[in-house]
């Protein structure tokens, strides 16, 4: 009978302590579970993802995140890397109910007894569901009231959610070490590989992680722990956690996914106009796809020429001599599509773009500007200019003497050779024919220099204004572009994460209406110049190549124009050029402007060129410049302009003359030049 008492009191004991459990739990969550915030958010969870950039090829080339993460469904996880984790972080997980009661009073033993002084080590009860509602909702405060909210949101987790998505959202939040969020981004840190190509060891790594994320020193016995705590619950063998042990752990150093350095300055100038344009946290947190323009063929070569000559220019400078900078940009004229970009001599020291952001004074890289201007007015390519001394000129209240590069005056010459050679003095005089204001109009017009010069002098048609590299190559773009002023993009497209077009084309498609006739073209804007003035420079500039001052430009096998530039002491040298279908532009220069010394000069920068050219065009046929409708082709002397069946006596050249042009008369040019050696000029 006594025996019945006794058992009918503790069933009594264990009925009121229930009753005492639902009700203090009932409590609890009058308390506490009114004001939690609303997880069924998590229905459709869409964590920051890094943005990635990718080059024109299709090559990765860099990520941007404030947190590196890969989302990765559960069907693409390995089964072996879900077994780890639960085997290392909740082993009741697949059975349990958002809570691990067997888990709770394990844990409260432990931590008794080793309170108690008994050999135990204290640990926790919280389930992966329970860690899914701290991450997402909660502090990580070590307080009741947050483990009390922990554990009711996991109840509401698990009534709500399947195990595979809990399971999804955890394996993608959870924090692993190294600004890496999520297995994803993890595998990629640790290992450089996807997660379905993870080894059991590198999975059981990645699992034993979220207890200590960023200690080191004991990575492989917390792997082989997680290894054995598989083999106890049945997930592998004790014959394969044997081999897993047996495997190195070959962690990465760093995340070395990231481009190579060859791209850091196109990649930089890419983030800057993107954090202005879409602002930061659609940047780094919302897993865009941004396909850009570079060409990584195209931009290894430019980065390749550019280090050959600032290298050698700066073997013999000690380690505390300012080092030669330079810049290099390719672009599609017609396109404006950048396919090159390096700011300078090595990212790592300097991360200012001088390709971009440098504003130089660009030398007599401005006179094709000039010359056009002339060429609009009526002047032929063969108008004799006078290049003889100018002196009691005066600019700003100084006294100004222009000369030429070589101190020499050659009298009468045509506008070609002057163009081509380079010649200081006749530009000045050819500005005072056409006038200041129409002659730097057309700089101005074509984008080099900015609409709201305050100044117009005679100093800035020799180049004395400031511009970039990138509004220099965009504006000889319209030189063969047909005279359209162009944008220049370092961006063709970008993608959402679920691939919905944000900006830009990803295909250049012409969509064709229902009776099969091509669509009318799209409006275009009215070109900067006359086709036949701009073929005339064109045509003069290649000139400057083939015997004028860019002759180190010259690429074999190719049709090649463009224009040296050098600033007075010789402080910054250029060299603009471009083939049909491909301008570059070179910059070289200190930071701190001084003279580049002995010997320096434009010939560097269009050494560059070259060698970056003979990349770019090594697997392209020549393709001369088109030569538009209504010009007349007649072969005349270069050194006077006249009619080669008048004057042979010196270089012949073709030249291009618009209708009521023709070339000089040989009494003319005679008469010209002796007048000008009877003034004592040679």
């Amino acid at each position: 009978m006594k025996y019945k008492k006794y058992l009918r009191i503790f069933i009594n004991f264990i009925f009121w302590c229930i009753v005492a459990a639902i009700a203090a739990l009932a409590t609890l969550i009058l308390i506490y579970g009114n004001d939690l915030p609303d997880y069924k958010k998590l229905a459709t969870y869409t964590p920051p993802v890094a943005t990635r950039l990718y080059a024109g090829d299709g090559s990765l080339l860099i990520e941007y995140a404030e947190e590196r993460r890969v989302f990765i469904d559960f069907d693409d996880m390995p089964p072996q890397l879900v077994n780890a984790f639960v085997a290392a972080e909740d082993q009741n997980f697949w059975t349990h109910p958002g809570i691990d009661v067997q888990g709770i009073i394990r844990a409260s033993l432990n931590n008794g007894m080793r309170l108690l002084g008994f050999d135990a080590k204290f640990t926790g009860a919280s389930t992966i569901t329970q860690q899914v509602a701290k991450n997402f909702f909660l502090t990580s405060d070590r307080t009741i009231s947050r483990k009390v909210k922990e554990a009711i949101l996991a109840l509401r987790l698990e009534r709500s959610f399947s195990k595979k998505h809990i399971m999804t959202l955890y394996l993608n939040e959870i924090f692993l070490g190294a600004r890496a969020y999520g297995v994803g981004s993890a595998a990629l840190m640790y290992f450089n590989k996807p997660v379905k190509e993870l080894s059991l060891a590198e999975c059981a790594f990645l699992a034993s992680l979220p207890k200590a994320p960023n200690d080191r020193n004991r990575a492989i016995d917390r792997r082989n722990y997680v290894l054995r705590r598989m083999v106890d619950d049945g997930y592998i063998t004790r014959e394969m956690a044997d081999a897993a042990m047996a495997e190195p752990l070959n962690i990465n150093s760093g995340f070395t996914a990231q481009m190579d350095l060859d791209f850091q300055y196109f990649a930089e100038d890419v983030r800057r106009n993107l954090l202005e344009s879409i602002g930061r946290d659609t940047l780094y947190n919302q897993g865009l796809y941004i396909k850009t323009t570079i060409n990584p063929e195209f931009q290894k070569a430019a980065a390749a020429a550019l280090s050959k000559e600032l290298d050698a220019f700066n073997a013999n400078k000690s380690a505390k001599e300012q080092k030669l900078q330079g810049a290099i940009i390719a672009m599609n004229p017609h396109t404006g599509r950048i396919l090159a970009m390096t700011g300078g001599r090595s990212f790592r020291e300097s991360s200012f773009n001088r390709a971009t952001q440098a504003y130089r004074q660009i030398g007599s890289t401005i006179k094709p500007f000039v010359y056009l201007a002339a060429l609009e007015k009526g002047y032929s390519p063969e108008s004799l200019i006078l290049d003889a001394p100018i002196v009691g000129w005066r600019e700003n209240n100084k006294e100004w003497k222009p000369e030429n590069y070589d101190r020499k005056f050659l009298g009468n010459i045509p506008l070609r050779f002057s163009l081509e050679t380079s010649r200081n003095v006749p530009t000045v005089r050819l500005v005072e024919q056409i006038g200041v204001r129409d002659a730097i109009d057309t700089a101005q017009r074509f984008g080099v220099y900015p609409k709201d010069l305050r100044q117009m002098n005679e100093s800035l048609a020799l180049g004395s204004g400031e511009t970039t590299l990138l509004k220099l190559v965009s504006g000889y773009s319209a030189f063969v572009n047909g005279g359209r002023a162009i944008e220049p993009k370092t961006v063709d497209y970008i993608e959402d994460r679920y691939g919905n077009l944000l900006s830009g084309s990803k295909h250049q498609q012409i969509e064709w209406d229902s009776s099969l006739l091509p669509p009318m073209d799209a409006e275009k804007s009215e070109p900067l110049s006359d086709a036949q003035s701009l073929y005339q420079i064109v045509s003069i500039l290649q000139g400057a190549v083939e015997r004028g001052t860019g002759r180190q430009a010259q690429v074999p096998g190719h049709t090649i124009a463009g224009k040296t530039g050098t600033t007075n002491m010789v402080k910054d040298v250029w060299f603009i050029g471009f083939s049909k279908d491909l301008i570059a532009g070179v910059y070289l220069g200190y930071d701190t402007p001084k003279p580049l010394g002995k010997g320096a000069g434009s010939h560097m920068a269009a050494r560059v060129f070259a060698d970056f050219m003979k990349v770019a065009l090594k697997d392209k046929s020549n393709q001369p410049f088109p030569v538009p409708d209504g010009l007349t082709i007649v072969r005349v002397n270069r050194s006077n302009g006249v009619a080669a069946s008048q004057d042979s006596n010196g270089m012949i050249i073709n030249e291009f003359f618009k209708p009521g042009q023709s070339p000089n008369k040989p009494q003319v040019a005679e008469k010209q030049v002796e007048q000008a050696v009877v003034g004592g000029i040679f």
